[in-house]
């Protein structure tokens, strides 16, 4: 008997619970119990990691499908993880086991201390290996300039095997790697003549791709074969061989599902298939360096992504954050007596995270604004402005400060290189987000309705973004040190200033300078990028139908590359560099129908680099 005291009236029970009553709460108590101790496990997880490293993915793990039965991993005869799914003939079929493996927080901390630990052994054992030039001086060029944003190699394990011919390194790799550093050294007065016993950087190229397709024809493809196929892919595309360059990320994206990389090892694996911390680290990696490079080529060529992130992908979480802290310094850039760029953290990890959390934004953006098959309707583009529009806003936000370039307050010296490109990147992601809207048509909206203004203005201010960011980062570290993506970064924003020209018949000064400021940098860098001259042509004759001829645009593009001190700002006109117009406010721009009713008439741009990425005008 028990009593309640609240109104003053003593309660008696007199009558015991039913069986089935009991039996429901005690079913109601364990369950209760499952729940808490899966959130425990859940929130323990989470605090055990380092803030620069990250814990959240595209597509989380809870809910339906995440914790479900997953098989096809398993070793080869040769001792390779592969994957095979249940239909295959490398399998018989079998009752799926549960798996959903968490590991402990105390084991997640000793595998960060031993991963990090390994990086910086590593690290100091490569200084006293004393690699011979050029091969060090263009490895360098890659851990400096390349590395830090794409993530292909792993670094420790690369150098560790590189001596021993462990299973992480290749010489088709290691080829690939020197064959691509190149096309930014072969200009370097003390590293000219030590390639001339490689004819000029030409021979690692070839030995690579003649290496690999042995390794392809004997079916003994393993991590450092994805890693060679993606270098040799980002090479190939920034020549413009177009066809070789999809085809190379393709057989890299095929091979990562072969080896069973789509996959979260540590979480699917059977019970048998026990990889190293080690392993685990580079497998996940790979697998968004691959996610990364897959959207930025579908950006380069205009083709539809090929990868995509799922329930049992692996997680975007780097366990070794080493790199982070590394001191980071311009490699092979050479500046005027008496100054030198400043001691800067490299910040590698968190600039790679923010990057795959970015690529994920954009693929969606590019599934649903820039389907070749235009199988979207109105208001799914629609959807998809207002929801990735929020999630760029979102992004931006949320990015760390010392991550984040404000075109309005730069800094003295450009950030590191991965820092500028990352910035560069989201500014182009967000043209892309907002320029299809500009060319709807009106029979799309509503009656007397015409575009919106914003997304022009958005445009703007990212165009404005990119070619303040650029100009600083080419004054800091010279044109000869541009990626591939940066110098898009510099198309995408020409579009636009394009667009501002064939809809309006009044020239804005800041308009034409902007363009001609683009023209020029993209005339500097087709020696680089031999695809950005591709593009350029493209927006030379469309300049040159709506009034502009290319003497107006490249009158200073034929001057050599000259360093500029960066702490200067009154920079002189015979300095041979570009002239950056001022940033300005797009609010300022006033937007009239007659230039809506322009864009409306205009075919809509695609994403692709080259032959039809520009309009022309009708």
């Amino acid at each position: 008997m028990s009593a309640e005291k609240g109104r003053g009236d003593e309660c008696v029970y007199k009558l015991s619970p039913t069986l089935s009553y009991t039996t429901k709460l005690e079913r109601r108590v364990e369950e209760l119990e499952a729940a808490l101790r899966k959130a425990q496990v859940s929130a323990q997880v989470v605090p055990a990691l380092s803030p620069s490293v990250s814990v959240t993915s595209p597509t989380s793990y809870t809910g339906e499908g995440g914790s479900a039965a997953f098989r096809g991993l398993a070793f080869d005869a040769r001792g390779a993880v592969t994957f095979h799914g249940s239909t295959s003939l490398f399998q018989l079929p079998t009752r799926p086991e549960e798996t959903n493996t968490i590991l402990p927080v105390n084991e997640l901390h000793l595998t960060k201390e031993r991963l990090v630990q390994n990086a910086w052994e590593q690290r100091s054992l490569e200084v006293l290996a004393e690699t011979p030039q050029p091969f060090q001086f263009l490895l360098s060029t890659h851990w400096c300039w390349i590395q830090p944003l794409f993530n292909f190699v792993y670094r420790p394990a690369f150098t560790r095997d590189m001596q021993s011919i462990g299973p992480y390194y290749s010489h088709t790799l290691l080829n690939a790697l020197l064959g691509h550093s190149v096309r930014w050294c072969k200009r370097e007065p003390e590293i000219r003549h030590l390639l001339e016993p490689y004819e000029g950087g030409a021979l690692f190229k070839r030995h690579a791709r003649t290496r690999l397709f042995e390794e392809i024809s004997t079916g003994n493809c393993s991590i450092p074969t994805i890693q060679t196929l993606l270098i040799l892919s980002a090479q190939e595309c920034s020549a413009g061989n177009r066809t070789s360059a999809i085809l190379y990320c393709r057989m890299a994206f095929n091979l990562l599902e072969e080896l069973g990389i789509t996959v979260d090892v540590q979480r699917y694996g059977s019970g048998n298939l026990q990889l190293s911390d080690e392993d685990i680290e580079i497998r996940r990696r790979l697998f968004w360096s691959c996610y990364f490079w897959d959207k930025i080529i579908s950006l380069y060529l205009g083709r539809s992504p090929a990868l995509s992130h799922s329930p049992v992908s692996p997680p975007q979480v780097i366990m070794d954050d080493s790199a982070e802290d590394e001191l980071w310094l311009p490699h092979g850039v050479q500046y005027p007596e008496g100054q030198q760029y400043p001691p800067t953290q490299a910040h590698s990890i968190s600039c790679f995270t923010q990057m795959c959390r970015l690529s994920a934004i954009f693929n969606e953006i590019l599934l649903h604004m820039y389907d070749p098959l235009n199988s979207k309707t109105e208001q799914e583009i629609d959807d998809c402005l207002i929801r990735e529009g929020f999630a760029m806003r979102q992004w931006w936000q949320d990015l760390p400060s010392f991550l984040k370039i404000e075109a309005q307050d730069l800094p003295q010296y450009a950030p590191p290189s991965h820092i500028v490109t990352l910035n560069c990147l989201f500014h182009t992601f967000k043209i892309l987000l907002y320029r299809p809207m500009l060319f709807k048509r009106p029979e799309s909206l509503p009656e007397g309705d015409m575009p919106n203004p914003a997304h022009f203005k958005e445009c703007l201010g990212s165009a404005s973004a990119i070619v303040a960011v650029f100009d600083l980062y080419c004054r800091t570290f010279t044109y000869s040190r541009v990626v591939l993506s940066l110098a898009y970064s510099v198309y995408t924003a020409a579009s636009i200033y394009l667009l501002q020209i064939q809809a309006s018949s009044v020239r804005e000064d800041y308009t034409l300078d902007s363009m001609r400021f683009c023209v020029q940098a993209l005339d500097r860098l087709k020696a680089s990028s031999p695809v950005i001259g591709q593009a350029l042509q493209l927006l030379l004759r469309a300049l040159a139908d709506a009034g502009i001829q290319a003497s107006e645009v490249l009158e200073l593009s034929s001057q050599p590359d000259v360093l500029l001190n960066p702490t200067t700002t009154d920079v002189p006109v015979s300095s041979h560099l570009p002239q950056a117009p001022a940033v300005f406010d797009p609010d300022g721009i006033d937007f009239t129908p007659e230039m809506f009713a322009t864009f409306s008439n205009l075919e809509p741009i695609t994403v692709a680099v080259g032959a039809g990425g520009i309009i022309m005008p009708t």
